[in-house]
This record gives C-alpha cells, structure tokens and sequence, in this order.
C-alpha cells in the first residue's frame, strides 16, 4: 500500500482521484510541496515561540488557493476542493490550517451567505487576494457554546450607524486582520446582527491570549468594543436572525471535521517516518508487532474520517446542507483524531512529547480541534435532536 502517492498525502482509497479534477489535484499537489518546503521547516519554532511567521502566508498566498489557475471556477468554491485543501494544510500543521481557513473559510462564509449579494460581490476579490485580511468574531468570554442565547454583545442603530458594545474572545488572527465580521444582538428586536468592524476603529481594543498548549502558533485574542461606531454600509444585509448565523455556521463546521482528517494524516506521516529510523533491540520498531497494529489503526481513523467527509461535501455540494450531517462529522472526525493522535504519541514514547518528531504538534492541537466550532457535546445534541426528534439543549 503506497500510503503518500496521492497529491494529497495520505488516500489509500483514491478520494481525491475520484472527486477532484486534474487540475484541482495539480494545485493542491503544488501547495502540498509548499508546505512541505516551506512552512513546516518553520514550524517547530513556531510553536516554541507561540508565533505564526510572516513566511507562512508569503509561501501560500501566492498560490491563489480560492481559484487556483485551470480549475474551473465552480470546482474551485466547491465544499469539496476547501475540504482537501483544508486536509493538505492540517496535515503540516494544525495552526496553518486554522490561520487561512480563518480567511477563506469562516470570513469569506461569513460574507457569502451574510452580506448582500452587491456586498458579496464587492468584498469576495480582496478576500480571494488576501488584499483584505478579516477575521469571524462570535464567541464570547462569558458565551461559547450558549452564544446563540447568551449573546451579550449588543448592536443599537443611532441614524445611519450602529453603536457596538461588548467583547468577543478566542478570536485567531485578529491581531493581524483589517477588519472583524462582528456578530452582535440588536437592542431594538433582540435579533443578532453582524457587522464588519476595522480592526483600527476608535473604541476597538484588542488583548493576545497567552499560555495556551494548543494551537500556539495562532494568534487568538479578545477584542473589546466600546461604542464602536459603524455605519449601515458595513452591516451585513443578510443577517437578521440566529437562523441566519446557523446557515453560515453549518457551511463552516464541514470544514473543521476536514481539518480534523487532515490532522490525523499529519501525525500518521511523521509516526511512519519515526519508525522506518528509529532502532530498538537491533531493529526499526516499524518492524514490531505492536507498533503495527497501532499504525493500522491510525490508518483506519484516518481514512474513515476522510471518507465521512469526502461524503459530506458531496452532499453539500448537492445542495444537501443540514445542521446534524455536519455536526456528525465534526463531533466523530474530532472524537478519533484524539485516538489517532495517542497512538502516535504511544509509538514514539518520551520522544513523542517533542517538537522535533512533529507528532506533539498534532497530539496538543486534537484537544482544540475537538472543542472549536462546537464541542463535542453541543454537536452530539444536534445529531440527538435530528434523530428523536426532540430537543435536550437546556
């Protein structure tokens, strides 16, 4: 079995070969060669610095990865082609992942399915480009998987602007956006608004968040606001309700169960080139019994996870969006990345807690990927809900 033929790494099965086009598989082999080139050579001190280097986005935004030349445009906005884009990124780091699926998938969703059509239009070529750099904003200190209800973040309209007021926090990238897609609730009609701030508003701080053992390289912050103003132009005409931020959240989560999979990818890969060198009672313990079986089952987390979300692109690409597909395949992609992730830890022992292997990369970041974009618990409750058809959310 030829585990790293595939254009996207690990595929044993042949997904991308048969979902992608050629063309689709050439750009993500050539972004795929990038990272490795490039961006993961930068990221174990990355990690020991907690910053994300200016060189990751200099390597990957000139790849023009949300329309990539020769793939045809509706390929290149397909769930599909972000979803095995998203897999090569996590599959070298978590955090590389997050910081451009920040922009080209929760803004530029944001913006999509948020803004106004003309709005649509005008923003999507600077988000394409990176010419204009934003970031999503709903979580906040006090609310996070409550948000929906306990949004405490307030929007009240005065004339032609909006005057907000509240905190968001755990924000990645924002120290580095121009704007913020702020999700705030309208004092008026108690309805949740969203509204794109500039990072340089007066009223507008911004606090790092530090000590964190996951996903370190990434930038997160609080973000205060205090009588921000900004004006109706910048209020994003298609969200007037809850319902209207679940449609956007429902497009999103797809691509976190995606990075789920691509993570597991990554710690396999560095598990397999660990055990081909290192030599334990005169041999590479790739050679043991033990360390077979545990590799085997990574294997099969990982391609299992990759065919749930393969399928659930699919689906969505179809036109099939529904709240419980996605929320099953992030709660069960994440739920296994955290066995995937042990196991490699397990193979490679006390070596398996350092940077220079990469598999403690990928063990810590499973813990956030299985808590961000809702948690396994919250996830649970939808599917729970869509098969009993009963609601036990308090």
């Amino acid at each position: 079995m030829t585990l790293t033929a595939s254009a996207i790494g690990i595929d044993p099965y042949g997904f991308a070969e048969t979902h992608l086009s050629g063309a689709a598989r050439a750009a993500l082999a050539e972004l795929a060669g990038i990272l490795d080139r490039e961006v993961r050579p930068l990221m174990a001190d990355a990690w020991e610095t907690a910053t994300m280097p200016d060189g990751v986005l200099d390597a990957l935004t000139p790849l023009n990865l949300m329309e990539p030349k020769d793939v045809p445009d509706h390929e290149a906005r397909s769930s599909m082609f972000a979803g095995f884009r998203n897999y090569v990124l996590a599959r070298t780091d978590v955090s590389v992942a997050t910081l451009y699926n920040a922009q080209s998938g929760l803004f530029r969703t944001a913006c999509a399915l948020g803004g106004a059509p003309e709005q649509a239009a005008n923003l999507d070529p600077e988000i394409r480009s990176f010419t204009l750099k934003g970031v999503f904003a709903l979580t906040e200190p006090d609310h996070g998987s409550d948000i929906a209800g306990g949004m405490a973040t307030t929007a009240r309209r005065d004339g032609a602007h909006w005057v907000l007021d509240g905190a968001k926090r755990w924000i990645g990238g924002a120290s580095s956006a121009d704007v913020f897609a702020v999700f705030a609730r309208d004092t008026a009609d108690g309805q949740v608004k969203a509204f794109i701030v500039p990072r340089d508003a007066p009223g507008v701080a911004l606090s790092p968040i530090s000590g964190k053992i996951a996903l370190r390289p990434m930038q997160n912050a609080v973000i205060t606001l205090t009588g921000v103003r900004v004006s109706e132009s910048n209020r994003l005409q298609g969200v007037n309700s809850w319902r209207d931020v679940s449609r956007i959240l429902r497009a999103m989560r797809s691509d976190v169960a995606w990075i789920a999979a691509g993570l597991q990818a990554g710690a396999l890969e560095a598990t397999l080139d660990y055990v081909r060198k290192r030599e334990q009672f005169g041999k590479p313990i790739g050679g043991f019994q033990l360390i077979q079986e545990k590799l085997a089952r990574m294997l099969g987390n990982t391609v299992a996870s990759l065919a749930m979300v393969v399928q659930l692109s699919a689906r969505q690409d179809a036109g099939d969006f529904s709240d419980e597909n996605s929320a099953l395949a992030k709660m069960w992609t994440s739920l296994h990345a955290r066995e995937t992730v042990a196991l490699a830890r397990e193979i490679l022992g006390g070596n398996g807690i350092l940077l220079e292997h990469d598999v403690a990369r990928f063990f810590a970041d499973a813990e956030a990927v299985y808590s961000y974009e809702g948690t396994h618990e919250i996830n649970s409750l939808i599917v729970g809900r869509a098969l009993t058809g009963q609601s036990a959310f308090a």
